[in-house]
Formats: structure tokens, C-alpha cells, sequence
């Protein structure tokens, strides 16, 4: 590549970071901070009542008040606000696991255990350090973290780029080039970030300090999320329709995963696969046809029609229920009514001073925080 195209796209770098709107899913961030840093003794235990032996050990301040979630959240937005330099910011948070969806799929999020203890102080404390430090925060027990995400974004982007910072893929739904809405996707560990600025942005001569995002954190764009995913953005929640979602519980359609971003490709969206499907099935002949086209043009070598189709036992979910459900399901809401303006998520009514008498409060070295000299 010419050093005159790779400048162009520096530039185009450059404008982009400049003047967003920052979303962080702070139920996500909190999450990730606090299993970061517990004690192996915790991480290794194979019972809730042996971890519980162990909680003493979690970081905790003089007045037993725990703090290893909280202290990573408040390095974190510290590092967002130097480096990142957002012009707004909102912070989302899941209140409960008994949101709206429960009533469309008790069994949604079933599978996962109970919050620690430890960790669900830590969600309230947290959230009220970061709005008494002048931030928005916004949850409440019908929607999930997710759905105010999505409808600050549509609220807004066509005012202000966009960024959510998340490790959650279903974020990737609002991923848009047209509206310059991007996700900066929290990765693992800090070498597969570094494996995704080589694969992406290694081509156009430009490093991690050049691309500037924060650790661990890879920016998806609609060709990104395409290139990782083999969907488009607004193809997330009909993909998830088809292969389900473990983590969250969502059923999908069984025996077909592996065909779903190749019939997705085709056909677009899990209402235009079924539509197909029902046509055909009108005639034998063509019935077969079309399996003899997913065979030898799409290259799907075992035929997903009878799991698609699979009408199953009463109760069972399986076949077009599951996937029309599974769909609904890992859709995030974009509609929730915001009664609040762009400028009431400015950086500007951020306090510093408040985030630095919540370190003191809690035992936290300020240089952890702010970095060294503070």
C-alpha cells in the first residue's frame, strides 16, 4: 500500500475517534473486572459454599466493603476520559434476569448460576459512584442493559458517531457503517485484540497506539462484524434465530448451526428461509430441488429441512418456533422511550473529584486508578 493511501486512512481514523458517544455495558464491564482479579482459591472451587469460605480474600476496603469489580470499572472510565476522550458518555446496566423476555421464554438466561454475592454489592455501589460523578445511568427491571443500549443508539446516531463498549455479541446488531455506529468489542485476553489490529488494520500500516482504543478492545465494523461472524449486522438476531445462544439461553433450531450463515447469505433473514421452505413445499419436486440447491450451491452437505421443519411433541419448541422465538429473543429493543437530550450525556458534567473521593472511601491507591503521579 502507498504511503499516501495508508495516510488517508490515518486520517480517516482520526476523524472518526473524534467528538462520539461512548455506551458502555457496564453490567459487562463490572462482570469482566471482578473475575479478572479473583483470588485463584475462588476461581478454582468447585462449590458455591467452598467459594464463599474464600470471599474474605476478595479486595475489599477497611470497612469490608468489596471493591476488585469497582476499582477496574473507575481505571477504566479514568483511561476512556484521557485517552479516548468521548464527548458523551452513558453507562447500561441489567437490573434483573426477569425482564419482558422471561415473559416470552421462562426458560431465557435459565442456565446461568446465581450473581455472587460479592459481585452484586458491587453492581449498586458502582452505579451510584458513577452517577453521583455526573454520569447518565440507565436500567430498570423490564429491560436489560442491551435495550437501552440499542435505543440510545437509534436516538442518536444520526447526530454523533457512535461506540458501545461491550464483550457481548449481541451488541453487533447495531453495528451500522451508514450510521457510523461501531462496537468496541472486549476481548479475552490483550494478545486477541493484538491478533485483530494485525488482521485488520495491519494492511493500512497501522499499530495499536495509532488505532487508539482502550485495552483489550477491538472495534467492529460492519465489514468486521461480516468478516468474524459470516453475517451481517442486521443478520445477528436471524443467526441467533437459527444456531441459538448458549449464554443466554436462547433454543435456536437443533442440527443447524453450521448452515445458518450460508442459508442467511441467500436468503437474508429467517422469515425469507421459511417463506422458500413453505413454497416448496407445495411440490415434492421442488421440495427436493431446493435441497439440491442448498447441497451443491450453497455447499451445505447435510439438508437442515427436516430440523427447520421439525414440528416435534406439545410443549416442545423446535423447528419455525424455535427460530421465530430465538429471533425475538436476541433482538434488542431499540424503542424505548429516553426523555433525555444529547447534551445531557456530555463529559462535561463529569466529576473528577467525585470518582477520587470514591478511591479514597474505598481503600483505592489513586495511582491505580489515574496512574502514576496522581
Amino acid at each position: 500500500m502507498t504511503q499516501a493511501m495508508t495516510e488517508y486512512v490515518r486520517k480517516r481514523w482520526n476523524q472518526n475517534v473524534r467528538k462520539k458517544f461512548v455506551i458502555v455495558d457496564g453490567s459487562s464491564l463490572l462482570s469482566t473486572c471482578y473475575y479478572a482479579v479473583l483470588p485463584r482459591e475462588i476461581m478454582f472451587a468447585k462449590t458455591d459454599e467452598e467459594k464463599e469460605k474464600h470471599y474474605g480474600k476478595i479486595l475489599h476496603a477497611s470497612d469490608g466493603t468489596y471493591t476488585n469489580g469497582i476499582m477496574g470499572v473507575l481505571k477504566a472510565v479514568a483511561s476512556l476520559l484521557k485517552k479516548q476522550q468521548p464527548a458523551y458518555m452513558a453507562f447500561v446496566f441489567d437490573k434483573t434476569r426477569d425482564t419482558f423476555r422471561r415473559e416470552l421464554y421462562p426458560d431465557y438466561k435459565g442456565t446461568r448460576s446465581r450473581t455472587p454475592e460479592p459481585l452484586k454489592q458491587q453492581f449498586v455501589l458502582m452505579e451510584r459512584i458513577l452517577e453521583e460523578a455526573g454520569f447518565k445511568v440507565l436500567y430498570s427491571g423490564r429491560y436489560e442493559a442491551d435495550d437501552y443500549a440499542g435505543s440510545l443508539v437509534h436516538k442518536f446516531r444520526e447526530q454523533v458517531p457512535v461506540v458501545v463498549m461491550t464483550k457481548d455479541h449481541d451488541y453487533l446488531q447495531l453495528v451500522s457503517d451508514a450510521y457510523n455506529v461501531r462496537a468496541w468489542m472486549v476481548q479475552a485476553r490483550q494478545e486477541k485484540a493484538e491478533e485483530l489490529y494485525d488482521k485488520y488494520y495491519g494492511l493500512y500500516g497501522l499499530d495499536k497506539a495509532s488505532v487508539n482504543l482502550p485495552e483489550k478492545t477491538f472495534e467492529f465494523t460492519a465489514e468486521t462484524v461480516y468478516s468474524e461472524e459470516g453475517v451481517w449486522p442486521e443478520q445477528i438476531t436471524d443467526l441467533k434465530g437459527i444456531q441459538g445462544d448458549t449464554s443466554d439461553n436462547i433454543p435456536g433450531v437443533r442440527g443447524v448451526a453450521s448452515a445458518a450463515p450460508l442459508l442467511l447469505g441467500e436468503y437474508g433473514t429467517v422469515e425469507n428461509i421459511y417463506e422458500v421452505i413453505h413454497e416448496a413445499e407445495q411440490d415434492k419436486k421442488e421440495l427436493k430441488e431446493l435441497q439440491d440447491f442448498w447441497k451443491n450451491s450453497l455447499g451445505i452437505s447435510r439438508s437442515p429441512y427436516k430440523s427447520l421443519t421439525k414440528t416435534g411433541e406439545e410443549g416442545e419448541l423446535c423447528g419455525e418456533a424455535a427460530a421465530r422465538l430465538s429471533k425475538e429473543l436476541a433482538t434488542i429493543k431499540t424503542d424505548i422511550p429516553l426523555d433525555l437530550e444529547l447534551e445531557d450525556f456530555s463529559v462535561s458534567f463529569c466529576k473528577e473529584d467525585v470518582l477520587r473521593e470514591w478511591c479514597g472511601k474505598l481503600d483505592i491507591k489513586i495511582a491505580s486508578v489515574f496512574g502514576k503521579g496522581e
